[in-house]
C-alpha cells in the first residue's frame, strides 16, 4: 500500500504539459489532488482516472458552459444572427491565398453565368473602356436624314466661328453694307445662331419639298408603266407553259395550317348566373304566363303597344298592317260595258267575316245571301257556343255574360272570332296557374292536389317552389319548410288511403328530396317527428295489450322515403338512427298473425337491407325474422337444428301459417313481386289465391336471404350466423312442398353459403401435453465467468454491456442536465443581485441628492430667520 500511495503520488506530482505542448504548468496544489485508491490490485488490468483534479476540471466545465451555454442563454430574445458566408472562411486547411484565388474564380463565374439556360448563343460579352465591342462594331451612328450627302462632315465657317471663336463678345464677321451705304453693325452670338437656326429650318423645308415632287413623279412614272404593260402583255400558250415546273400540292400539315389560321377565335361567354338570379328569372317567367293566361280567360285583347315592334329599321317600309276590311269592288264586264257590283264584305270569305265578328258585328238580316247559305243554322250554332263558353261547373263568368249581352242574339249567327275567343277562355280556365301562393295548412295542400293528375300534382308543387323561392323574399325559407311537412302528411294520406296511390307517392318523392337538400334540418325534424308519433302509438299499444300489430301502410312509407332522403351508412344519423331502431322494433315486437303480416314484415326486411347495403352493417332481427318465415313454411318440425326467438313460436296457430299441401296450386303458381297494396289490406281470396300468396311470400323470403348471403359473406361468424338458415333449407324444405322454382332457388342459396370461406375455427379446449417421467441425468452448464456477471452466451453478454453501457451514459447525461441547471441557476441568481445591487445605488444616490437639497433648504431657512 505504501508503494502504491508514493507511486501515486509521483504522477500526481508530475505537472501536465501545456495544452500546445509548451512549457509545463506548475505543480497542482496537493489539496486539489484526488487519489481513487483500488481495494485490489488485478494483474493485466489498465486502470484509468487513478489520479483526478476535481477544481481543473470543474473550472474547464464552468469555462465550456461559459462559451457556450450563458453565450446561448444571453441571446436567447435575439433573432438577428450574422453568419459569415465567406468561402472557407472557417476553414484552417486552406491558406489565405488559395482563399482568395477560390473567391476570385467563384466571382468571376457568378458574373459569367449565362442568363438564359436555353439560349445556347449567348457568349462572354467583350468590353472597350467600359462600352461593348458588339455595339461598337454596329457603326450605329446618328445620322440626320435630312442633311445631304455632298455636305456630310463640312462645318461651315461660321458655324466654327461660332463654336470655336472663343469670347462672349460680339463675334468678328464681315462687314455688310446697308442700301443708305454705310456698314451695317456687327451681329451679336445670339443673332447669329437664330439666323442660323432659321437656315436650317429653311433647308430643311425645301428638301422636304424636293422629295415629295419625287415621290409625286414616281407614282405617275409607275401608273403609266402599268398602263403600257398592260398593252404590252403577251399570253403564254399552254404548250409551252406545260414545260414548266408544277407546282407542289400543299401537304396536310399545310393545309392544317391553313385551316388554322381562318379557323373563328374563341369568344368570352356570358358569366354563370347565380342561384338567385335563376331564381329571380323562372318566377318573373310564371308570373308573365299566368297573366297571359289570365287575360286568355277573360278575353281581354292583347294590348297594342305589346304588339308594337322594338326597333324599326331605318329601311322599314311599314307594309306589315292588316287589312280590317275588304273594300275591293268586284269587276266583270257585260255587253262589252265595265260594271262594278258592290258585294258586302261579311259573304266574300269566311276569314274576313270571322274578322269583322270579332269586332261585335253580327251577321245582316236583310243579306240575300243569308236564307240561301247551308251555314243558316244560327240558332243552334249560338246555342252550342253558349254551351261552350260555360265552366266546368255549368256557369258562366262575369265577363263572359257582358260578351253575351252584347253579342248577337237568338236567331243571330255567332261570329268565328267570337267561337275562338270562346274557345280560348274555356281552355285557359282549364288549364293550370302559373304561380301559387304557398299553403298555410295541410288542407290547403289538398286542395290544390286532388282531383288532379300525377304530371298536374308534381307541376303545381315545382311552380310553388319556384315562386317561392328562399332567395326571392325573406319569409319564403319559414313557408317552404312548412311545405316539406305539409307534403310529407298528404303522402300519408295518399298511402292510407283505398286504394293507395302508390304512384303518385313515387312521383312526389322528387320534390320531397329538392325540399330536403334545401331545409336538411326542418326535413329531419319533420321526419322524426312522423316517426316519434309512430313508436309512441306502437308502445302505447304493447304497454294496454301486451303485443303490438305492424303499423299501416303510411308508416312503412315513411321509413322507405326516410332512407331516400337522407344517407344510411352514416355510423350516428339523427334521422336514420331512430329509423333502424324503429325497424328493428316491428321485427321483434309485432307478431306475424295474417298473410298481411308476412308482406308488411318482408317489406320491412327490404327497407332494413337498403339500409345497411353500403354500410353492411349485421342486423341479427332480420336474421331472425327470416327464419321465422322459413319456419312457417316448414311442414316437418320434430326434429330442429334451431332455436326460434319472439315473435315467433315452434308450434301454435299461426305456426304453418305459409305451408302449402296442394299440389295443383304448386303447379299453377308463377313467381311475381309481390304488390305493396297488399300491406294496406287483402281482399276476399279464394283458396288458390292464398296459397299463390303463399308461395310468392316465400319467394321473396328466399330472395332476401340470398341477399343476406351476399352482404354478410365476409364476417368471420357468417357460418355460424347463417346455421339456422342451412338447416332450414337442406333438412325441412323437402322437394315436395315446394315448386321446381323455390327447389331451385334454395339449392342456389345453399350453394353460395358453401362457397363461402371460413375464417375461423370453433374454439376448443386444448390439449395438454403430457407430463414426462424424472430423469436423474445431471444437466452440465458451462459457466464462463463467475462473481457478480454471470456467465451466458455471447449475444446475453452483449446485450448486458450494452444496457450497463446505457445506463452509465443516461446517469452521467443527467448530472451533465443538472449541472447546467444549476449553472444557469447561478447566472440567473447573480443577474438578480446585479440588478438589485444598481437599483440599491441608485436608491442610496437619490437619497444623498434628497437629503443635501433638504440641508440646503433648512440653511436657507435659517439664514431668513436670522435676519
Amino acid at each position: 500500500m505504501g508503494k502504491t500511495r508514493s507511486a501515486a503520488r509521483g504522477k500526481a506530482s508530475a505537472a501536465p504539459a501545456g495544452p500546445w505542448g509548451g512549457r509545463a504548468r506548475p505543480n497542482p496544489n496537493p489539496f486539489e489532488v484526488k487519489v481513487n485508491r483500488q481495494k485490489f490490485q488485478v494483474l493485466g488490468r489498465k486502470t484509468r482516472h487513478e489520479v483526478g483534479l476535481p477544481g481543473v476540471s470543474r473550472a474547464r466545465a464552468l469555462q465550456k458552459r461559459t462559451q457556450t451555454l450563458l453565450k446561448e442563454y444571453k441571446e436567447r430574445d435575439k433573432s438577428s444572427v450574422f453568419r459569415d458566408k465567406r468561402f472557407g472562411e472557417y476553414d484552417s486547411s486552406i491558406s489565405p491565398e488559395e482563399k482568395m484565388m477560390k473567391r476570385f474564380a467563384l466571382e468571376q463565374q457568378r458574373q459569367h453565368e449565362k442568363k438564359n439556360i436555353y439560349n445556347l448563343n449567348e457568349d462572354e460579352e467583350l468590353t472597350h473602356y467600359g462600352q461593348s465591342l458588339a455595339d461598337i462594331e454596329k457603326h450605329n451612328d446618328i445620322v440626320d436624314s435630312d442633311s445631304d450627302a455632298e455636305d456630310r462632315g463640312v462645318l461651315s465657317a461660321e458655324l466654327t466661328a461660332t463654336h470655336f471663336g472663343g469670347g462672349g463678345g460680339r463675334l468678328p464677321g464681315k462687314a455688310t453694307q446697308q442700301p443708305g451705304g454705310g456698314e451695317e453693325p456687327p451681329k451679336s452670338r445670339r443673332e447669329l445662331i437664330e439666323e442660323l437656326i432659321a437656315r436650317s429650318k429653311q433647308e430643311k423645308r425645301e428638301r422636304q419639298a424636293q422629295r415629295e415632287d419625287a415621290l409625286e413623279l414616281t407614282e405617275k412614272l409607275d401608273q403609266d408603266w402599268k398602263e403600257i404593260q398592260a398593252l404590252l402583255a403577251r399570253k403564254t400558250p399552254k404548250s409551252e407553259s406545260g414545260g414548266g415546273k408544277e407546282k407542289p400540292e400543299p401537304d396536310a400539315y399545310d393545309m392544317m395550317v391553313r385551316e388554322l389560321g381562318f379557323e373563328m377565335k374563341a369568344q368570352p361567354s356570358n358569366r354563370m348566373k347565380t342561384e338567385e338570379e335563376l331564381a329571380r328569372e323562372e318566377q318573373e317567367r310564371l308570373r308573365r304566363l299566368e297573366a297571359e293566361r289570365l287575360r286568355r280567360m277573360l278575353g281581354r285583347e292583347e294590348d297594342a303597344h305589346s304588339k308594337r315592334p322594338k326597333h324599326l329599321s331605318a329601311d322599314d317600309l311599314n307594309d306589315g298592317f292588316v287589312l280590317d276590311t275588304d273594300d275591293r269592288r268586284l269587276l266583270s264586264y257585260k255587253d262589252g260595258k265595265m260594271n262594278v257590283e258592290e258585294e258586302p264584305s261579311g259573304d266574300t270569305s269566311g276569314g274576313e267575316s270571322g274578322e269583322e265578328e270579332e269586332e261585335g258585328e253580327g251577321w245582316s238580316e236583310g243579306a240575300p245571301e243569308d236564307s240561301d247559305s247551308p251555314d243558316s243554322h244560327s240558332d243552334l250554332e249560338s246555342d252550342a257556343g253558349s254551351e261552350d263558353a260555360r265552366g266546368p261547373d255549368g256557369l258562366e263568368s262575369d265577363a263572359e255574360g257582358e260578351d253575351a249581352s252584347e253579342g248577337p242574339q237568338r236567331g243571330q249567327r255567332p261570329s268565328l272570332g267570337e267561337r275562338l275567343t270562346r274557345d280560348d277562355r274555356a281552355a285557359a280556365r282549364a288549364e293550370l296557374p302559373y304561380t301559387f301562393a304557398v299553403p298555410e295548412s295541410c288542407e290547403e295542400l289538398k286542395s290544390l292536389l286532388l282531383g288532379k293528375s300525377t304530371e298536374d300534382q308534381l307541376l303545381v308543387v315545382e311552380r310553388i317552389q319556384k315562386c317561392n323561392h328562399p332567395s326571392l323574399a325573406v319569409g319564403n325559407k319559414a313557408k317552404l319548410e312548412k311545405l316539406f311537412s305539409f307534403l310529407l302528411e298528404y303522402i300519408g294520406d295518399l298511402a292510407a288511403s283505398d286504394p293507395p296511390e302508390l304512384g303518385v307517392i313515387d312521383k312526389l318523392v322528387l320534390p320531397l328530396y329538392n325540399l330536403c337538400q334545401m331545409f336538411p334540418e326542418s326535413a329531419s325534424d319533420a321526419v322524426k317527428f312522423v316517426l316519434r308519433d309512430a313508436m309512441h302509438e306502437m308502445e302505447g299499444t304493447v304497454e294496454t295489450t301486451g303485443r303490438a300489430a305492424f303499423p299501416g301502410l303510411d308508416v312503412l312509407i315513411y321509413l322507405k322515403i326516410a332512407g331516400m332522403l337522407f344517407p344510411t351508412s352514416d355510423f350516428w344519423h339523427p334521422v336514420i338512427t331512430p329509423a333502424l331502431l324503429c325497424l328493428s322494433q316491428l321485427l321483434t315486437k309485432c307478431p306475424v298473425q295474417s298473410l298481411q303480416d308476412v308482406v308488411k314484415g318482408l317489406f320491412v326486411c327490404c327497407v332494413f337491407l337498403d339500409y345497411v347495403s353500403l354500410s353492411q352493417r349485421f342486423i341479427p332481427e332480420l336474421i331472425n325474422f327470416l327464419t321465422g318465415i322459413l319456419h312457417m313454411a316448414t311442414p316437418n318440425k320434430q326434429s330442429q337444428g334451431y332455436t326460434l326467438v319472439h315473435p315467433f313460436r315452434a308450434h301454435g296457430k299461426n305456426s304453418e301459417l305459409l305451408l302449402v299441401s296442394d299440389e295443383e296450386d304448386m303447379a299453377t303458381w308463377q313467381r311475381r313481386s309481390l304488390p305493396l297494396q297488399w300491406a294496406g289490406g287483402l281482399k276476399a281470396q279464394t283458396e288458390t289465391e292464398a296459397n299463390h300468396t303463399r308461395l310468392s311470400c316465400l319467394a321473396v323470403c328466399l330472395a332476401l336471404v340470398r341477399r343476406c348471403v351476399v352482404a354478410y359473406g365476409p364476417l368471420p361468424s357468417f357460418h355460424d350466423i347463417t346455421q339456422p338458415l342451412r338447416a332450414l333449407l337442406t333438412e325441412h324444405l323437402s322437394t315436395r312442398c315446394c315448386p321446381p322454382t323455390l327447389q331451385d332457388l334454395s339449392r342456389s342459396i345453399l350453394t353460395e353459403v358453401e362457397s363461402q370461406p371460413r375464417h375461423c375455427r370453433p374454439l376448443v379446449c386444448e390439449k395438454s401435453k403430457p407430463v414426462p417421467l424424472k430423469l436423474f441425468t445431471p444437466r452440465l452448464v458451462k459457466v464462463l465467468e463467475f462473481g457478480r456477471k454471470q456467465g451466458g452466451t455471447k449475444e446475453e453478454q452483449e446485450r448486458r454491456r450494452l444496457i450497463h453501457k446505457h445506463k452509465r451514459e443516461f446517469k452521467g447525461a443527467v448530472r451533465e442536465i443538472r449541472r447546467d441547471n444549476q449553472f444557469l441557476a447561478r447566472m440567473r441568481l447573480s443577474e438578480i443581485m446585479e440588478r438589485d445591487a444598481e437599483r440599491k445605488r441608485k436608491v442610496k444616490q437619490l437619497f444623498n441628492s434628497l437629503a443635501t437639497q433638504e440641508g440646503e433648504w433648512k440653511a436657507l431657512k435659517r439664514k431668513k430667520f436670522k435676519k
